[in-house]
């Protein structure tokens, strides 16, 4: 394999995608908008780039030949006009930006993997989504992915293999929601979130890495969910971390009319229910390490 090119490398995924690069002895180049988190080590070289400014050093590309794209603000921040602005322009920009310099410059890439999220899906306690499910309703989360897909979708034109990641709830011990999770769990004060009835898919970052790199070596396109095989409703995910921690539950849980209050429409992320099937990935031959949820929290927690 020739050199990977990563998008959104120094961020929770990305970095656990670079180390496995790395250690299996897949070379990395990546973008960052930030000059200070550029470096050059052995087979790891920073390159920078601002899609707002359509600034790209082309040098990046140099014996790339796969691209994995998780270039993104983060969804964790409150969703004023302005942000929710930041949210689509940071991914669709930086797409388009790649997918121009490839055009102009006719660089050959034969792969693009690029993120996605089970936010397509709209909030439902009752149905069981697979990929070939075609989402016409929802909100802001829906209509983010939605041109986000249409973006990475677009470098078919360019005779390049796309692969989209449906990415569910990332549990790592790094950050991200788990971190979010066990704080107030540890402080005594955790409880389950809406009606506690919600869905909640999830996958444990090792599984996320392996399925991002399974997906190259064996250069697979298509839409892919990133989920553990077996979803859990929100109370059980709170009832188990609060398990692993040796912590009681002494709260009753936080009513969704309280949650939109404080976190406006961000409340969606914790509100929404996806119960997403893994089916398809597993078809394919790619094993989950972590198919059950309190196994991945121990290896997570303890």
């Amino acid at each position: 394999m020739k050199t990977i090119l990563i998008t959104g490398a120094t961020g929770l995924v990305g970095q656990e995608i670079v180390k496995q690069c790395l250690a299996n002895n897949i070379a990395v180049n990546y973008l960052s908008t930030s000059k200070s988190k550029l470096e050059v080590k052995h087979n790891y070289k920073g390159f920078y780039w601002n899609p707002s400014k359509n600034e790209i050093d082309t040098a990046c590309f140099k014996d790339v030949d796969t691209i994995i794209n998780l270039a993104g603000a983060s969804i964790s921040k409150r969703w004023t006009d302005s942000y929710k602005q930041q949210l689509i322009d940071s991914r669709v920009q930086s797409l388009q930006l790649l997918f121009n310099t490839i055009k102009n410059e006719k660089i050959a890439i034969n792969h693009l993997v690029s993120a996605s999220a089970i936010g397509y899906y709209p909030d439902s306690k009752t149905n069981y989504y697979e990929e070939d499910f075609i989402s016409t309703e929802g909100g802001f989360l829906q209509e983010v992915v939605a041109l986000w897909e249409k973006e990475a979708l677009s470098f078919n034109n360019l005779n390049i293999n796309v692969s989209l990641i449906r990415i569910g709830i990332v549990l790592s011990k790094d950050g991200g929601a788990l971190r979010e999770l066990v704080k107030p769990i540890k402080g005594l004060v955790g409880s389950p979130l809406g009606s506690g009835k919600q869905w909640q898919s999830w996958i444990h970052i090792e599984d996320l890495v392996a399925l991002f790199l399974f997906v190259i070596k064996e250069k697979y396109s298509g839409v892919f969910n990133a989920v553990a095989p077996n979803a859990v409703k929100q109370k059980e995910l709170v009832k188990t971390i609060a398990k692993v921690l040796k912590r009681p539950i002494l709260l009753p849980r936080v009513p969704a009319f309280a949650l939109k209050q404080i976190l406006g429409e961000m409340s969606a992320i914790v509100l929404e229910s996806q119960r997403v099937s893994s089916k398809k990935i597993e078809s394919l031959g790619f094993s989950f390490k972590y198919h059950h949820l309190k196994p991945a929290l121990e290896d997570l927690l303890n």
